[in-house]
């Protein structure tokens, strides 16, 4: 070698040893389809090093692709389902007289279990079913729309308790969520974001659905694709979004599978069925009407339910069905108009029950056309709660009334029978439904202590590793297990990190234990749980529960009166469960010491969980001052069209004196349409022009509309308009009537007094939209959405007062309703 050869040798190897780069080409290349399933506990995992060779041109060079993350060789898809707001006699494969053939077939090609639980309310069995976490201890011990400044109550899931979405995307799955989210901070819920809690990013690929408690599935004002809000319904009589979400689905799986075959995918699809507003279809309220389901009545399908249950074998043979509750009416006592009314209600429920069956059927039909269906692993929740008692005693057209503490007539609600289910509806059903549904289990939906509240039935489907067709398993588990039973399942590691966090351990234990024939009778794996929401109490240990005795009714809602200091407020029951599996026999008498032990349990899990403050009443959450862009703000303006914006982000006008100004610019010829609206057609405001005229409609839940109008119209040219609201200078501090005023152009051109107004808030899935409408109108006579405003806008200010639901006023409040309970 001469000088220059051996100059240059020695420089390249300099070079190439400066940047850490090989000296000498590997054997092979990285192939650009190599994957590896890390088996990882830190994620997301790291790129590893360079494999290839680099030679300064690219022609002397071997290049090395990363590999691709992804799960175990063999791994399933995961099709999550949870149903919303039903009991566990609500469907056919556990006894119930609705027929669902899809999770029938489910059911007899895999498994059933009969002791599911739930935590008896929807956004914490959310957070609780999505983390592998109980629900305190990721910030959900009540609604997102309830959140307190508690670690267990702030609807803040932090990124030490990552969704095991996010794990499962980060061991290479694709991720979907379709349906209902209701574990947004209400502050966040808005186009603006952030979007930290949105399910993009908390893990999920793709998100079509809504955001908050429920929506109308015939106009959903809260529906997102992914960050941004969108209205399919406008212009299309009869779409409904319990089809829309299904298609959706279809086409995500279809599109995956087509694209990536290889890839498995993990969707939660969460319908907002059966929770109110029940939107059926006319097509299937017809159907289940002819079936004649409900004819005789809630007494007597509940027997029939539990006869059907005990066939199954879904319950215990020893089970007994507990004596109807003194305090609701039997239907052999009711009038010819109230059972026209309640079975009414009910088929219309039934209906949207069998439709959403369908519509998943059709998601279940896609996996089998697709060659999909073997290795998917399903995982029907078939309820985030027991059966909502929500609708009142009588039921109601409207369920923003009962939220707002105005309970229907049946002489109000018999003319609506026939729009019972359309989107001139926002139903629920009477209380008693609740009851029957719940069949073999004491009381309802919000009640954690009984498991009328908490008890699902869930079926588990995966062909290719569940042999047992039509098994049924009755150990005792919670939605807690579901992700651990996920991960088990597909071999993955429960995550140690997560994007730099350290993770706070599961709660949940796997149940894939029990999916052999062998296991069909082993011992739970899980020995202890705690149960709570809104004061209502229990624990679950080696087969004995001890739980509270619920103080309010659940229908009551904000008018119940519950005990002011709630841990020593209620009364405890006692229940071996293994002898009296429906809790019937209150032991509490005999066992004095093992209920004292168990109550002690329940404060250690209580400590552990973040589950103090303990707090029963739905008014003492009112005055909560919450993080976000509207907190603290008595002024807000805005300049332009502004769409879409959900309730907790926009000015608060209620229990308030306030002004809303309007300024802006009618071109020649007139100008129409929406200047600022809230709600819609089941409650809320607007403001806007009508036929050129200055108007401000008040809707109070859709039974009264109070109208202040100029009786001319605007000329063209600039314009100013106000409406100031004063309430009167004493009174209650929720829903205080007063007087309000419109003017134009600083002169008063209509004044009217009300007795009360709305008291605790507007239709919650509508959302504030300024020069625009992008819901439902306020006045179905004066406009349809989305009437637009046709002038020029300039500014919108509102101008807000002290509320009048100070801390003093609202605590005066529950303790007088306590005084009166005492009474």
């Amino acid at each position: 070698m001469n000088r220059r050869q051996l100059f240059f040798s020695t420089a390249k190897a300099a070079l190439l040893g400066a940047f850490g780069l090989p000296l000498a080409k590997p054997a092979r290349a990285q192939s650009a389809t190599a994957t590896v399933f890390p088996d990882s506990k830190v994620l997301p995992t790291p790129t590893p090093p360079f494999k290839g060779f680099i030679q300064p041109n690219l022609i002397d060079s071997a290049p090395a692709w990363p590999p691709a993350i992804t799960p175990p060789e063999g791994a399933p898809n995961v099709l999550l389902i949870l149903i919303d707001d039903a009991g566990f006699g609500s469907n056919s494969a556990f006894g119930g007289v609705v027929p669902t053939p899809t999770l029938d077939k489910l059911a007899k090609a895999g498994l059933r279990y009969t002791q599911m639980h739930n935590t008896a309310l929807c956004s914490p069995t959310r957070a609780a079913l999505l983390t592998g976490r109980n629900h305190h201890r990721v910030g959900y011990g009540m609604v997102a729309e309830g959140a307190t400044g508690y670690p267990g109550y702030n609807s803040i899931t932090g990124p030490e308790n990552a969704h095991g979405a996010k794990a499962l995307k980060q061991n290479g799955y694709a991720t979907a969520w379709f349906g209902k989210n209701h574990n947004v901070p209400v502050w966040e819920a808005s186009p603006q974001g952030p979007f930290t809690h949105f399910p993009v990013g908390e893990g999920y690929d793709y998100f079509y659905g809504f955001v908050g408690g429920d929506t109308s599935q015939w106009q959903p004002g809260n529906l997102f694709r992914n960050t941004t809000p969108i209205h399919p319904y406008m212009d299309k009589p009869g779409w409904n979004l319990n089809t829309a979400m299904a298609d959706e689905c279809i086409d995500y799986i279809s599109t995956q599978t087509a694209t990536d075959p290889k890839r498995p995918w993990f969707i939660h699809y969460a319908p907002g069925a059966t929770h109110a507003p029940h939107h059926p279809t006319p097509e299937w309220i017809e159907t289940i009407s002819a079936m004649h389901l409900f004819d005789a009545g809630w007494n007597a399908v509940a027997e029939r339910i539990f006869d059907n249950q005990k066939k199954l074998g879904v319950i215990p043979a020893n089970a007994k069905l507990p004596p109807w509750p003194d305090f609701l009416p039997k239907w052999d006592g009711l009038n010819a108009d109230e059972k026209k009314l309640y079975l009414r209600q009910i088929d219309v429920w039934a209906a949207y029950m069998a439709y959403t069956d369908h519509e998943i059927g059709r998601i279940v039909a896609t996996l089998e056309r697709l060659g999909q269906f073997d290795n998917t692993l399903i995982m029907w929740v078939c309820g985030d709660n027991g059966m909502s008692a929500e609708g009142s005693m009588h039921g109601t057209p409207n369920e923003v009334a009962y939220f707002n503490g105005f309970a229907f007539a049946v002489e109000q609600m018999l003319p609506m029978i026939p729009a019972w289910g359309s989107d001139k509806t926002y139903p629920h059903f009477a209380a008693p439904w609740a009851f029957a549904m719940d069949t073999p289990y004491r009381w309802t939906k919000q009640v954690a202590s009984h498991f009328g509240g908490t008890r699902t039935g869930m079926v588990v489907t995966w062909p290719k590793r569940i042999k047992d067709a039509g098994g049924i398993r009755h150990q005792f588990h919670h939605v807690i297990d579901v992700v651990p039973t996920i991960f088990d399942a597909v071999g993955v590691p429960q995550p140690t990190m997560v994007d730099g966090i350290a993770q706070t351990p599961w709660d949940g234990v796997s149940m894939v234990y029990s999916w052999d024939r062998t296991n069909a009778d082993a011992p739970s794996a899980r020995t202890t749980q705690y149960f709570e929401i809104l004061g209502n109490r229990a624990i679950y240990h080696e087969g004995w529960m001890a739980n509270t005795i619920p103080a309010v009714y659940p229908w009551e809602g904000i008018a119940g009166a519950p005990p002011v200091d709630v841990l020593n407020g209620f009364k405890w029951e006692l229940f071996n469960l293994k002898d009296d599996p429906t809790q019937t026999n209150d032991l509490a008498g005999q066992e004095p010491e093992r209920l004292k032990r168990l109550q002690e349990l329940w404060m250690i899990e209580a400590v552990r969980n973040n589950v103090l403050p303990l707090n029963a009443s739905q008014i003492a959450i009112l005055t909560v001052q919450r993080p976000g862009p509207a907190s603290g703000r008595s002024r807000f303006e805005y300049t332009a069209q502004n769409p879409s914006n959900q309730f907790a982000v926009a000015p608060s006008i209620l229990n308030r004196p306030y002004t809303i100004t309007a300024e802006f610019e009618v071109p020649q010829g007139g100008a129409n349409g929406v200047l600022v609206t809230q709600g819609g057609r089941f409650s809320g405001y607007g403001l806007y022009l009508k036929d050129g005229k200055p108007t401000f409609t008040m809707n109070l839940l859709d039974l009264a509309r109070p109208k202040w109008q100029s009786d001319l119209p605007l000329q063209p040219g600039k314009h100013t308009i106000a409406f100031e609201w004063k309430p009167e200078p004493t009174g209650a501090p929720i829903g205080r009537g007063g007087a309000g005023t419109l003017s134009v152009d600083g002169g008063p051109v209509a004044t009217k007094s009300l007795p009360h107004t709305q008291p605790i808030l507007w239709a919650w899935d509508e959302t504030f939209d300024v020069g625009i409408d992008t819901g439902t109108p306020v006045d179905d006579a004066d406009y349809q959405v989305p009437f637009p405003f046709t002038g020029k806008l300039d500014k919108i200010t509102f101008d807000l007062g002290d509320t009048l639901m100070s801390p003093e006023a609202i605590k005066a409040m529950v303790e007088e309703l306590a005084k009166k309970r005492d009474r």
